[in-house]
């Protein structure tokens, strides 16, 4: 399981640059004693301890400066005027931070980093039917293979309007609805003025837990006398690399042309499968600088006095098993991008960017640059030997990616070459040349320009302005989060 546990190294390393709560009371000559009631104090102590250690903004809240409180009996009394570990982590976030989250259920979160989740295995995206109207649809964008989805006949393009009868609206508590283990959806139709017309149809759909394969398609195109490589990737899962590493493989016998990455749905996730993928695009930059980490102050400080060469992340040869990576050698790559597209696929526009051409086709990306790590209520934070009275656990952004030239901080996302822009009435089919979106990309590696728009005219109607309120990734807990896997963890002693 590739997610990251920090080790008693980042302990000792975090002790080179700052005195602990417990350094402060022998300097003071008082006992860390008090007579402070909360119930929660042990798990409220962890959480501001692994803030204070290693979070990225740090020096953006002042409860977790070093010198905040005098002794341990201070703090507690900080502690204690939260009503819950919830409430006390939101207090001790940045107001620059949209991704650090805390969790009560870290079995469930290890399940998520791994691809294991619960699902019906409906892909949807929640929109609002038109500007000025409060009610919303969901549209399915794919359904996932072996599911009750598939088995009841949902297919992609379906449009729902009604979970268990009820009407969506902006107002719906989306979480509770969509976190049902068994919902049925009335389906609906929408015509360009953004009519809904119930298809009086409903479908129950019971989820399970499923493990989902990221590489959802992978195929040569034959289109226009070229030959072009299409890989959907919708999650960076570490568990996966050797099938991705496969796909790869297969298109470089097949002696591809171009390449088409579709990361249109793709939320992000492991920064080492980020890294071993843009080496499959590529190959002719091992040991080249792929990407720089920036820590806080104080860790940023103590890595470049004891080993600088920790805060980068160069090209590599193998994939975490040790298997040769499998390289197209290309010069130029064709990604396909949404509002959706976050964290690790930024990672790879980013940081392949000054290498080879990189054209970005269809829209604004999501403006995610930072890693976090998993911290467990343990001696060194790390899963071994955490606490059994809970199983909360913290995902603090601990570090901000810039790519090797240096660029970093693009909050207001990456913006395309090409715009493009998926439409609910013409989905099509993924991995169809036809497919609208897919096929702009082929015509515009073939042919230099994208196909005429039908709808380019019409100025209102929810097909163009539609406002996506969500979509179904969302209940997952490592929704549009890029994390470090677990071979960050050897710090310097």
């Amino acid at each position: 399981m590739n997610i990251l546990k920090l080790s008693l190294s980042v302990i000792s390393l975090a002790a080179i640059v700052a005195c602990s709560t417990d350094d402060t009371i022998t300097q003071n000559n008082q006992q860390p004693t008090s007579d402070v009631t909360n119930k929660d104090q042990g798990l409220d102590q962890f959480i501001w301890n692994g803030m204070n250690q290693v979070y990225l903004y740090k020096e953006d809240v002042p409860k977790l400066a070093n010198d905040a409180f005098a002794n341990t009996t201070e703090l507690n009394k900080f502690l204690a005027t939260f009503t819950s570990p919830e409430e006390l982590y939101a207090n001790l976030q940045s107001q620059q931070d949209r991704f650090s989250f805390l969790t009560d259920n870290y079995v469930q979160l290890e399940q998520s980093f791994s691809g294991v989740s619960k699902s019906n295995g409906m892909d949807f995206s929640l929109a609002l039917v038109s500007q000025g109207s409060d009610d919303v649809i969901g549209f399915v964008r794919y359904v996932l293979p072996g599911t009750d989805a598939e088995a009841k006949g949902v297919v992609r393009g379906d449009i729902f309007n009604t979970i268990n009868g009820e009407k969506l609206t902006r107002s719906s508590d989306f979480n509770t609805l969509f976190g049902l283990t068994t919902y049925t959806i009335g389906l609906a139709s929408v015509d360009s003025n953004g009519n809904v017309t119930s298809r009086n149809q409903e479908i129950s759909l019971t989820q399970s837990e499923y493990t989902e394969n990221p590489v959802y398609i992978s195929k040569v195109i034959e289109y226009q006398g070229q030959k072009i490589g299409y890989v959907m990737y919708n999650s960076f899962v570490g568990d996966f690399d050797a099938q991705l590493n496969t796909a790869f493989g297969d298109l470089k016998a097949a002696g591809i042309n171009d390449l088409i990455l579709d990361l249109r749905y793709n939320g992000g996730g492991s920064v080492r499968t980020a890294i071993d993928l843009s080496a499959m695009i590529t190959g002719q930059f091992t040991g080249d600088i792929f990407s720089k980490e920036i820590w806080n102050k104080e860790l940023q400080a103590a890595f470049n006095a004891q080993d600088p060469e920790r805060l980068i992340n160069r090209f590599r040869d193998t994939i975490r098993t040790g298997a040769p990576i499998n390289s197209l050698n290309l010069s130029r790559v064709y990604i396909l991008t949404t509002d959706r597209s976050a964290s690790a696929s930024e990672l790879v526009i980013n940081g392949l960017d000054p290498y080879i051409e990189t054209k970005k086709i269809g829209d604004t990306t999501t403006g995610k640059f930072q890693a976090s790590i998993t911290l467990y209520d343990s001696d060194n934070f790390g899963r071994e030997g955490a606490s059994t009275e809970h199983t909360y656990a913290i995902q603090p952004l601990v570090l901000k990616s810039a790519n090797k030239v240096g660029k970093t901080d693009y909050v207001n996302g990456l913006a395309p070459d090409v715009n493009f822009k998926e439409k609910i009435s013409n989905l099509g089919i993924l991995g169809e040349p036809t497919e609208p979106f897919l096929n702009a990309a082929l015509e515009y590696i073939v042919n230099g320009v994208l196909p005429a728009d039908p709808n380019a005219k019409r100025k209102n109607g929810f097909i163009e302005e539609m406002e996506i309120l969500g979509e179904s990734n969302m209940f997952n807990p490592t929704y549009q989060r890029m994390y470090i896997d677990h071979d960050k963890v050897d710090f310097i002693r």
